[in-house]
């Protein structure tokens, strides 16, 4: 392994093209990891893609973290490496016995041993914000991004929405995993609960109907009456006719008995749970929930086995928020839902960043879960959630 960190050393730099781990030990954990440059606030990270099934997943590293897991990873997980950047390209191969066999191929470079590409080129070629790494493209003008303000009319970012524009297309990123799984024969209906300004709402509708050419109908939901009004002009401005914002609760929504999708993004404490009880019920074969406030667990949460630590109200304050997301997937789980629990946008931009995707799947069908009564005993709590989905 020493050859290979030697090797690391010398291509983890801005001249990295790419890296590919692939032939996996274990293929039903991970069949294969991508690894690239990026540039994050001037910082340079590399990227690591790795795919499981339908599924992908993204995490930045810096060159001596990445060093780290390659090692590891062509030690425990994989038993091939593929290298290339500028300078050189190698293969390594891994035995069955675990020995490792490395072969490097020199590209042609300078005289001086330098790439002979200019420099502010090979920095701008790796920032983060590269057009072709987002669903929605900078540069090109997106009529609902620039009317919303994300966008000048030419297609640029403007600065102070660059963070909005990011998570739009993560938001995206996550729809996309799971396309697949909307009917195809028929009109898809999509409820967006909670639906605010609406930047989602609207990236949503653009992704599915104008690049996807699906065939959907889009209502977004929420208490603001200036709000919906304002979404609507919009809406209609755009031509997205089969896209409308209707004022109303969650919790006494009953404009329809039927959704193909239902999303809630940052609906406070309760309002969560009702909408997934509803999601549930309409038989939606899509869930996306990013939870907000999870205050109800904090009012009830009793632990004698836990009081050293919930005696720190800020610490039992997180506690009872991941700890209602988790029993929240958990009951979706039960109710014959594959579910995961994802980061939505860093941490360091809000707090509330974890998004609950549930997919409905034939294969699973309800089930009583003890194990969810035996954590709900343990700290001495009920979930709205279970209260509605199993009538208690």
């Amino acid at each position: 392994m020493e050859e290979l960190r030697i090797l690391l050393q010398k291509i983890l730099n801005k001249d990295l093209q790419q890296i590919i781990l692939s032939n996996s030990r274990n293929p039903e954990q991970i069949q294969k990891v991508k690894i690239r440059p990026v540039l994050i606030r001037d910082e340079l990270l590399f990227q690591e893609t790795r795919y499981k099934g339908t599924q992908v997943f993204h995490e930045n590293y810096t060159a001596a973290q990445m060093t780290d897991g390659i090692c590891a990873a062509l030690q425990e997980q994989f038993r091939q490496g593929e290298f290339t950047a500028k300078s050189l390209q190698a293969t390594a191969l891994v035995s069955k016995k675990g020995k490792l066999t490395l072969k490097v191929k020199n590209n042609g470079v300078s005289k001086t041993g330098k790439s002979t590409a200019p420099e502010q080129e090979d920095l701008q070629a790796l920032s983060h914000n590269r057009t072709k790494h987002y669903i929605l493209e900078e540069g090109k003008p997106v009529d609902f991004l620039v009317g919303l303000g994300v966008q000048t009319p030419d297609g640029r970012v403007t600065k102070a929405r660059f963070d909005k524009f990011r998570q739009i297309n993560r938001y995206l990123e996550f729809i996309e995993d799971v396309i697949n799984e909307l009917p195809t024969d028929r009109t898809i209906r999509i409820i967006d609960f909670g639906c605010g300004k609406s930047y989602l709402t609207f990236a949503m509708y653009y992704y599915l109907h104008e690049l996807q050419h699906r065939d959907i109908q889009v209502t977004g939901l929420d208490l603001k009456t200036d709000v919906i009004k304002h979404c609507n002009e919009l809406a209609e401005k755009l031509g997205y006719d089969r896209l409308k914002f209707e004022r109303g609760d969650i919790s006494t929504y009953e404009g329809t008995d039927v959704a193909d999708m239902v999303v809630t993004l940052h609906a406070c404490d309760l309002a969560t749970d009702y909408a997934l009880d509803k999601a549930v019920k309409w038989g939606a074969r899509v869930i996306l929930a990013v939870p907000c406030c999870q205050h109800e667990l904090n009012r009830q949460m009793k632990c004698d086995s836990l009081k050293l630590v919930l005696k720190y109200g800020i610490i039992k304050e997180r506690i009872a928020a991941l700890l209602t997301d988790a029993l929240r997937a958990n009951l979706l789980e039960q109710q014959g839902y594959e579910t995961q629990i994802l980061e939505f946008i860093d941490m360091e931009h809000t707090p509330k960043n974890l998004l609950i995707r549930a997919v409905k799947k034939g294969s699973m069908r309800p089930k009583h879960s003890t194990d969810i009564r035996t954590v709900e005993e343990l700290l001495h709590v009920m979930p709205t959630l279970d209260k509605l989905l199993n009538n208690k």
